[in-house]
């Protein structure tokens, strides 16, 4: 749990950061993001000198081939994410991974046979009946919010059943990427569009610092999702969002009305259902007396 509540502090902050670089297009930011996370996970492998497991992956095409699609996943929720902070849509994407948990709930479901308790039902139950409140206050599909939690709801599950850990899985994302991604700077050098080249010494410093940025909670995040269930990582992952709504209506005063007011503190009831039923179960498991 602490693995995964560090990470999404850390994902609460991205629209800082990200509001740094509104002058650089949220395509060219994602590729310098995978370019330098690639550097800095080749340097903390160099590091700790661990090899050995990239020549048994690339003997295996089946698990190539999911953590390719885990990449795209991932590298397409970068680019709408990055798009809908620096369009003023930062509460439209918190919007979106108000979702995403309700979407890992479902999959640890369905898919890894994961159960839930009489109260988990009832938290679950109220967080969708908001995150429908809030999708009909807004007058309109929210494509925004529905994209990043489907990307980001199958990311997870694809990372929880990885056979790789945190470190070699992100590193043989970003890998498999490479070769796009290289071909994208060559020919944007060749055209002189290089958005690197071209930018001041500090938005070339909030790139660069993209990599260890992106790494460091992504890391935290994969090595949470292969030790706790998903429906509790999903539940979680509300402590991102709701710091990105709050960053969003405080700070860069995006539109947030009495309706929307009553989605989220619907949305935070469940959460206080959730973690109170689950420290009930965890200390009646402590205080029940062990049969001879």
């Amino acid at each position: 749990m602490f693995y995964a509540i560090v990470s999404f502090l850390l994902w609460g902050l991205f629209p800082l950061y990200f509001k740094l670089l509104q002058d650089v297009p949220s395509f060219d930011i994602v590729v310098q993001r995978i370019f330098w996370s690639l550097l800095f996970l080749m340097g903390v492998l160099l590091w700790r000198g661990q090899w050995d497991w990239l020549r048994q992956v690339v003997r295996q095409p089946k698990v190539l081939l999911g953590f390719l699609l885990s990449a795209l996943l991932l590298s397409g929720n970068w680019v709408l994410y990055v798009w809908a902070v620096n369009s003023g849509r930062i509460v439209d994407a918190s919007l979106g991974y108000f979702m995403s948990p309700l979407v890992s709930v479902l999959l640890g479901y369905l898919i890894l046979k994961e159960r839930l308790r009489p109260l988990q039902w009832v938290a679950a139950a109220l967080a969708l009946s908001a995150v429908l409140w809030l999708t009909w206050v807004n007058g309109a599909l929210p494509w925004i919010g529905l994209l990043i939690a489907a990307t980001f709801g199958i990311y997870g599950l694809l990372r929880k059943t990885a056979r790789l850990g945190a470190l070699h899985g992100l590193a043989l994302e970003t890998m498999l990427l490479f070769p796009l991604v290289l071909a994208i700077l060559t020919i944007s050098t060749l055209r002189g569009t290089n958005v690197f080249l071209g930018a001041s010494w500090q938005t070339q410093v909030l790139l660069v610092l993209g990599g260890p940025v992106t790494a460091i909670p992504l890391l935290l995040f994969a090595r949470a999702a292969r030790r706790i269930p998903l429906s509790l990582l999903g539940l979680l992952q509300y402590i991102s969002p709701t710091m990105q709504l709050l960053t969003g209506v405080w700070l860069y005063h995006e539109p947030f009305d009495g309706q929307r007011l009553t989605g989220f503190v619907v949305i935070w009831t469940a959460l206080a259902v959730y973690s109170l039923e689950g420290l009930w179960k965890l200390w009646s498991n402590k205080t029940r007396p062990i049969k001879a």
